[in-house]
């Protein structure tokens, strides 16, 4: 009953956050905010896995959970063989900045905005000065909402990637291959999400910090407002 709990209480979080983060609106994308989410989010999708991510596996004791953080990290950011065709994740997402007509130059001079820098700087704290399972919530909570049954809509029917899968490849009249970032992070994000649920629910109990977890995802999840945000704001200043 307490894992339920637990469970249901995280839930609960990554539905709030789903509910109150402009990025997750209804009609959130315009073309200079998916410009902005690829020269934002290919930069975080490469620190988080190469600093903040592998701190949180240092911190861990459990053999199995390190590994498994660790083979997550190297999908994201040297090759995924399993969903991404041996490209790592970052690389997908440039390609397709390129498929929508933007430089590649370009996104690979990009430099973190000052959401995304003080966001760098919030999971820092969060994430590599925490306990090992705290740490852990700070590198699945938000990989869950591309799992459906958040916020409303397409959304909590499909996950917030396969909704946005669709709506980009509608926007800009792309091919289905075209928006493969979308649908490997539908399912790698699955995955990755469930090892921090499911160690989430088996630990917290045991090491009695259940509220302190709930707390975690909370923080972390301000973070991930923050940061999802600021690729809005930003893309807007384009216009």
């Amino acid at each position: 009953m307490a894992k339920k709990n637990v469970i249901d209480r995280l839930d609960q979080e990554v539905n709030d956050f789903v509910n109150r983060t402009l990025i997750y609106e209804g009609n959130a994308w315009t073309k200079n905010r998916c410009r902005a989410f690829v020269l934002q989010h290919r930069q975080n999708t490469r620190h988080r896995n190469s600093v903040l991510k592998l701190k949180v596996a240092t911190n861990c004791p459990i053999w199995d959970i390190k590994i498994d953080i660790i083979e997550a990290c190297a999908q994201e950011i040297i090759a995924d063989n399993e969903f991404g065709g041996g490209k790592p994740h970052w690389q997908i997402l440039e390609d397709l900045g390129v498929k929508i007509g933007m430089d590649r130059a370009e996104i690979q001079a990009a430099t973190p905005s000052k959401w995304t820098q003080l966001s760098w700087d919030a999971w820092s704290g969060l994430m590599t000065n925490a306990h090992w399972l705290l740490g852990l919530i700070g590198n699945t909570c938000s990989e869950r909402v591309n799992v459906p049954g958040y916020g409303t809509g397409p959304t909590r029917e499909l996950g917030w990637f396969g909704h946005v899968r669709g709506v980009w490849q509608e926007m800009w009249e792309l091919e289905d291959e075209d928006v493969n970032f979308f649908k490997l992070h539908t399912e790698a994000d699955l995955e990755h999400s469930e090892l921090g649920w499911r160690n989430v629910a088996k630990y917290a109990e045991e090491l009695n910090l259940e509220d302190e977890v709930i707390e975690a995802c909370h923080r972390n999840l301000i973070v991930w407002e923050n940061y999802f945000n600021g690729i809005c704001h930003l893309g807007d200043t384009f216009d």
